[in-house]
């Protein structure tokens, strides 16, 4: 059952923005944490940004700090990651997830639901 749908990833230039979007298709979603993850061909997948839905308060990587941004709207049950002044390292398959727990945790393996990825491309 898909619980989440990603969409937004394309192929763009360093330097280039792009916005990510998560559809959270159910609504006992409606207070869970959510993160932005990716993973990269032969790499672990790493944490890039949380929001809590129920606070508001948001968490980044180190690598993404300043350049990304995690939003909620809530009206339109959606998750969003805008990714500004993109590098190549950036590059990956980005999921979104769900943690119904609401640990607030960066760690990939306490999120529960996840949807099946779009791929972002950054070319130097």
């Amino acid at each position: 059952q898909v619980h989440l749908v990603e969409s937004g990833g394309g192929l763009v230039r360093a330097g280039d923005s792009l916005r990510l979007s998560c559809v959270v298709l159910r609504p006992m979603f409606s207070n869970y944490d959510m993160g932005w993850f990716r993973q990269a061909p032969g790499k672990e997948r790493e944490f890039v940004a949380i929001i809590s839905r129920s606070t508001g308060l948001t968490k980044y990587a180190d690598s993404v700090k300043g350049r990304f941004t995690i939003s909620n709207d809530s009206v339109k049950n959606t998750i969003y990651l805008q990714m500004n002044s993109l590098k190549p390292e950036d590059t990956a398959v980005y999921y979104c997830a769900a943690d119904s727990e609401m640990l607030y945790s960066s760690n990939y393996r306490h999120y529960n639901y996840w949807g099946l990825g779009t791929q972002v491309t950054v070319s130097s």
